[in-house]
């Protein structure tokens, strides 16, 4: 019951039923909100039996997810950079875009689940999806209805904006329909080495000129979060004194000598918290809910989902956080999961 989110740690492998949400949970990482609980329960029945030629399983669908899954549509969950598509393009591999359209004529819903705003995903609305979980989980939709919206407010965007910049903190800033970021960002990330998925998006976003203005332009409409890169943890300490009761530091896996990035986003949303929002819309359970993604700000969702799919390329945190790992977005990963799942 502490007033702040926990992740609490269970040093057992089993997987386990949570009895509140009927989710299955990896007992190693639970994520608590504030001023709740978690109760986890695990049969211990023993290990299925192998059929007389070996195999454990007809489909090739790992046991895992066979057992959190029921019967009904699915609702599968995209993150875009690093996992549809290489970092910063627009255009997904032939092989997912031909599952994605299978998984939907089956009567499954796909839908993106992304650290990107509206204007920076659009170009893929193209291809076809069934709605969004976009800004980290603060704007969502089903189909063209907006379900829910909730940016932060003007006050907390001066404040973190102020103090960040104080402590030579890079900023971008998101809207519904355009970025602000620091005038020196590109420079900035031009002397950095190549670095997880997030990093790679803005540089390539930055270099091609996507719809990125300058932010002496930004005039305070509402932004969903504040994009933070700088060279050492410790700039991000003032901010987090004046913000962390309100706001979640999601920051990626540092390589040693590497860039610091990550982002600030209100505790009243997050991309797990999306995913739940489109399973009440909809009316599926979330043990019918899946979830690919490759770095740290899917960390909600692939908490959240009934089975979680952490890309090849993706950071080793997340990897240990996840029901299966799959091969990267350059090896047709998503498509072969697809398959492996029973999806298509």
């Amino acid at each position: 019951f502490s007033d702040r989110d926990e992740t609490a740690w269970i040093n057992e492998e089993e997987e386990y039923t949570d009895l509140i949400t009927g989710q299955k949970r990896e007992a190693k990482a639970v994520g608590i909100p504030a001023g709740g609980f978690a109760w986890l329960y695990h049969s211990y029945k023993p290990e299925k039996a192998e059929d007389a030629d070996g195999a454990s399983s007809e489909s090739g669908q790992p046991e895992s997810a066979k057992a959190s899954a029921s019967a009904g549509p699915k609702a599968i969950f995209l993150d875009i950079d690093g996992t549809l598509v290489k970092a910063g393009e627009n255009t997904p591999p032939e092989s997912a875009l031909e599952v994605i359209r299978a998984a939907r004529e089956k009567g499954n819903k796909v839908f993106l689940c992304t650290g990107r705003n509206l204007d920076m995903l659009k170009p893929l609305l193209r291809f076809g999806f069934d709605g969004m979980v976009a800004s980290s989980g603060g704007y969502v939709t089903v189909g063209d209805e907006v379900i829910y919206d909730n940016p932060m407010t003007v006050e907390d965007t001066k404040l973190a904006l102020a103090v960040l910049h104080e402590n030579g903190v890079f900023c971008t800033v998101e809207a519904v329909d355009g970025s602000f970021g620091d005038e020196n960002l590109g420079e900035f990330l031009s002397g950095q080495a190549e670095g997880n998925s997030e990093i790679e998006r803005w540089r390539k976003a930055l270099s091609e000129n996507l719809n990125i203005r300058p932010m002496g332009q930004y005039d305070w409409r509402p932004v969903y979060k504040v994009v933070i890169m700088c060279l050492k943890m410790e700039q991000l300490d003032a901010a987090k004194l004046l913000l962390s009761d309100r706001y979640d530091f999601v920051v990626q896996d540092v390589p040693e000598h590497g860039c610091v990035n990550g982002e600030i986003c209100p505790k009243a949303f997050d991309k797990g918290r999306g995913v739940l929002h489109v399973c009440e819309k909809l009316g599926i359970p979330v043990e019918n809910t899946y979830g690919f993604g490759d770095s740290m700000n899917d960390l909600a969702m692939i908490q959240t989902v009934g089975t979680s799919v952490c890309m090849a390329n993706g950071s080793e945190t997340l990897k240990g956080l996840s029901d299966i790992i799959c091969p990267s977005v350059a090896e047709d990963g998503l498509a072969k999961a697809f398959h492996d799942l029973g999806l298509v």
